[in-house]
């Protein structure tokens, strides 16, 4: 699959890119020995590579995991940050991309992103998970905000988001008290969407996922996604729909894609999408 990209990805020394399915991009985060916790530069490298995905026209859906099988990510490399305090200008090197933890907590994007939840998601590991458009956990799967406990915050998007998906009770409980959620309970309050039947099959089982998006018209995923997330981050729902309409309307109707949609169908046929244009 590599060999059929149209550009390259940018350097990530701290990721590994694969591609297990058609259209599919994995990306492991890479840092066993540090729980998969992210240190400021490597921010940045996700950032840039998920800004290259969303430009790639043969990748359509990426899913994001954690190497190892103790940690998915444990959030913002502690060691280095207390580290870089003890330097004389510290808060210039202690900034985040404007799209967040890993460049997924606050992104925009185009295109869906899948975690595939290995292990803990601590920190902005959760924030990462709240970033992302559906997710996939194993059964020893590990969900917190723990901040508080060591006098920071969850200050990459996870708190307004999580409020949004669990409600103010639950968020609270989380953010304030140091709860953590289990796999179970996190599908019960729907920060996921299902768990995965053993531990070793979680990537498997949220790539399957991620091709079953990815068969289908990369426009219309797209725009789909679009009018989904809009609704989260808007206050109006009938507003919502219309910035979806406004932003994405016109160009699905003139892109090739709902017309190859529409032959297949009358013809009893499977469709053959084109690149997105959007």
């Amino acid at each position: 699959m590599a060999s059929q990209l149209s550009t390259q990805p940018p350097s990530a020394p701290d990721y590994i890119l694969s591609y297990p399915s058609p259209f599919v991009l994995l990306i492991t985060i890479n840092r066993v020995k540090a729980m998969n916790s992210i240190p400021y530069a490597a921010h940045w490298d996700a950032a840039a590579v998920l800004d290259w995905f969303d430009d790639e026209p043969t990748l359509r859906v990426a899913v994001v995991t954690g190497a190892g099988t103790k940690a998915f990510c444990a959030g913002q490399d502690l060691i280095e940050q207390g580290e870089i305090r003890k330097k004389p200008q510290p808060r210039q090197m202690m900034q985040h991309p404007s799209s967040g933890f890993m460049g997924v907590s606050r992104r925009v994007g185009k295109k869906p992103i899948l975690a595939a939840v290995n292990g803990f998601a601590l920190g902005g590991g959760f924030e990462i998970v709240l970033g992302c458009d559906m997710v996939v956990a194993s059964p020893t799967a590990k969900f917190g905000l723990p901040e508080a406990l060591r006098g920071l915050y969850a200050g990459a998007g996870g708190l307004s988001r999580l409020v949004r998906i669990v409600g103010l009770p639950i968020a609270s409980e989380i953010a304030m008290a140091g709860r953590t959620l289990s796999a179970d309970e996190a599908v019960k309050f729907n920060v996921v969407n299902r768990i995965s039947a053993t531990p070793e099959s979680v990537v498997d089982e949220a790539v399957k996922l991620a091709s079953t998006i990815a068969g289908l018209s990369p426009d219309a995923i797209i725009v789909t996604r679009h009018g989904l997330r809009e609704a989260l981050e808007t206050g109006s729902v009938e507003r919502a729909s219309q910035i979806t309409q406004n932003t994405y309307g016109r160009k699905l109707v003139q892109g090739d894609n709902i017309g190859i949609g529409l032959e297949a169908f009358a013809k009893k046929t499977q469709p053959k999408w084109v690149p997105s244009k959007l």
